[in-house]
């Protein structure tokens, strides 16, 4: 759905990025990430058309975006970090504006803008002068005029940004909801928020595509290892030994935790080559321990954003 190819771009003769190459699929939802500079703001004004390339190609559904630009265009619906709204308009004109600019015609603008109110959740709202709305609520207009025109990609840029906590969740939710119709690519610095909405990060660093995958699959590859944590009841000294003779093990922690029933935690570091999720159920059931959690545990976010992007 898109797809860049040795995308290089240059302020005068400085590289914001330089030869990167990716794709995202149809229907897929990728975080965009990287630090202040690293090129990621570049990148996503590429993808909208907003600027050019210096070289290399880039596509959005088979149309380039130098060549074929309005075509392309036709395909994305963008809300930018500063929210391009005209406050002195109410929130229902406004929106029938901005679908009249994506060109949608008198006969289904109405219907357009009554559905994309409701699925934003504006509809008391609609008569209310822009001016006079919440940071949040503004959040929202602003992802209405960006699917108004019910494009196939979808491209967020720092949306709940500055919002109070309970509408950062009902913005979220109503993102979650917009995905499965969409190709959405988000780019925020909540990482908590990109690990809960997206099912593939990419990491810009100087320029340069530093990461691409999932979150799980990038914590195991950063890491260099697989992490899971089991809670069991038995002899804690007893349950380490037997567990250590597990093949891939590398090393076990322990915490005894007293509750009704008193157990133990185990944080089981192993070979990222080496499940031993199954063996070590096996023992458990073997040893007639008692099993009350089997937790495979990854790196956060943010500690596999600071090790890509930070060099000691």
């Amino acid at each position: 759905m898109i797809e860049l190819k040795n995308i290089t771009k240059y302020y005068g003769n400085f590289p914001a990025v330089t030869d990167i190459s990716f794709k995202i699929n149809r229907g897929e939802i990728v975080g965009l990430l990287g630090p202040n500079g690293a090129g990621k703001s570049t990148t996503m004004k590429m993808i909208t058309g907003f600027m050019p390339p210096t070289s290399g190609e880039l596509t959005i559904d088979g149309y380039d975006i130098v060549h074929e630009s309005i075509e392309a265009r036709k395909k994305i619906g963008y809300l930018p970090e500063t929210v391009p709204l005209y406050t002195d308009m109410t929130v229902y004109s406004y929106i029938e504006y901005m679908g009249k600019l994506r060109g949608l015609n008198n006969k289904n603008i109405k219907s357009k803008a009554d559905n994309v109110i409701e699925i934003c959740k504006l509809g008391d709202y609609k008569n209310s002068l822009i001016s006079k709305l919440s940071k949040g609520f503004r959040q929202r207009v602003g992802i209405a005029q960006a699917i108004i025109h019910e494009p196939e990609v979808l491209i967020l840029d720092e949306p709940t940004i500055g919002i109070d906590p309970n509408q950062v969740v009902e913005t979220r939710q109503l993102i979650r909801n917009l995905s499965g119709e969409h190709t959405l690519v988000l780019s925020s610095h909540i990482l908590p928020e990109v690990s809960s909405i997206c099912e593939r990060v990419l990491i810009i660093n100087e320029g340069e595509i530093a990461a691409s995958d999932t979150i799980k699959n990038l914590s195991s590859l950063v890491s260099g290892k697989s992490k899971m944590e089991v809670d069991i009841i038995g002899s804690p000294q007893s349950i380490k030994t037997k567990l250590e003779k597990i093949e891939g093990v590398r090393s076990i922690d322990l915490w005894v935790k007293k509750s009704s029933n008193e157990y133990t935690t185990f944080s089981i570091e192993s070979d990222i080559s080496v499940d031993i999720r199954a063996e070590v159920s096996k023992t458990i059931i073997e040893n007639k321990w008692g099993l009350l959690r089997l937790e495979s545990m990854g790196m956060s976010l943010e500690d596999i954003f600071l090790k890509i992007t930070t060099s000691e």
